[in-house]
């Protein structure tokens, strides 16, 4: 595989992103030396590869996924997955269940307990084990409307596939210590969890449910934020985006000041994924405050030599 080979489709991605062209630097010095080990990685893999892609919220996880089932499908005819955390999100009926017997929180998207594991493990399945040719449906959540699509617009997913592209913002975290969680981490906790039920059943969920699904994972890379403060900027630029996009119509679109809330729900996990995860993560992009790639870290950085 060339960067000839995948240029074209990746400004088309850059494009389609709403990314400024120079964007291609990052993606010829980091992306497609990431593309091109995961090309010989998958060469003494049977199964689909699975690369878990971690990063908070407007990190740039679906715009490195994209990029990367661009140059391994367009580069190398491999043929890829490509599936967000997201997308398990429950309904938002079953989240309005969950709020009213566990915590009032949890009605809210987001954190962990409120994806459908069961249905994750079962996409899962579908995509490693199924040995014929055939198409698969991949649920889709729509973030404008705040609930998962229907059934009859879920992507169709052709098989057999070469790499699953697994992206999320908790995509491999892992439980915090409970003595962690006693001290609120911001003004949500504090005045709506003030007994730390609702970060207690989070941090359990994530110890006892997700394990099966992260584990699902061959590799994870991480895109490191710098700072809380960043997140929260691009959290709000994803959420412009997605206002053009939609018209500005759409129960599950917020308001600058709904972002702000929005995120203090994530802020204690990302906290400390932010503290917890390079020092395990394969492959560590560290990002700039104008979201480019300063430095990558972790033992893929030293086999790609990055």
């Amino acid at each position: 595989m060339q960067w000839d080979d995948v240029l074209p489709a990746v400004r088309d991605v850059i494009a389609e992103q709403q990314l400024p062209e120079d964007f291609l630097g990052v993606c010829q010095r980091f992306y497609f030396p990431l593309a091109r080990y995961l090309l010989s990685r998958k060469q003494m893999h049977p199964m689909p590869l699975v690369i878990g892609i971690n990063g908070a919220q407007g990190t740039g996880k679906s715009t490195l996924a994209a990029l990367l089932q661009c140059m391994l499908e367009n580069g190398a005819h491999k043929p890829c997955a490509n599936v967000s955390i997201d997308d398990l999100y429950l309904t938002r009926a079953e989240r309005e269940k969950l709020s009213q017997r566990v915590h009032p929180l949890l009605g809210t998207r987001g954190v962990p307990g409120t994806h459908d594991i069961e249905l994750g493990l079962a996409l899962f399945e579908s995509l490693q084990r199924t040995p014929d040719y055939g198409v698969i449906t991949l649920p889709r959540f729509d973030k404008a409307r705040d609930d998962r699509k229907p059934v009859k617009e879920w992507s169709q997913q052709p098989l057999p596939v070469d790499f699953i592209i697994f992206e999320g913002w908790c995509v491999g975290a892992v439980a915090q210590p409970a003595h962690q969680l006693v001290t609120p981490v911001n003004a949500l906790e504090a005045t709506e969890d003030s007994d730390g039920h609702w970060r207690r059943y989070v941090n359990q969920q994530l110890a006892e449910q997700y394990p099966a699904l992260f584990e699902q994972c061959d590799l994870l890379i991480m895109l490191k934020a710098p700072s809380m403060e960043a997140i929260e900027d691009w959290r709000w630029l994803q959420e412009q985006k997605l206002i053009v996009k939609t018209g500005g119509t759409g129960q599950g679109l917020m308001t600058h000041a709904q972002v702000k809330r929005f995120i203090q729900h994530y802020e204690r996990l990302t906290r400390y994924i932010l503290q917890e995860m390079p020092h395990r993560a394969d492959l560590v992009f560290h990002l700039t405050e104008d979201h480019y790639i300063e430095r990558a870290t972790g033992s893929l950085a030293r086999e790609m030599i990055l």
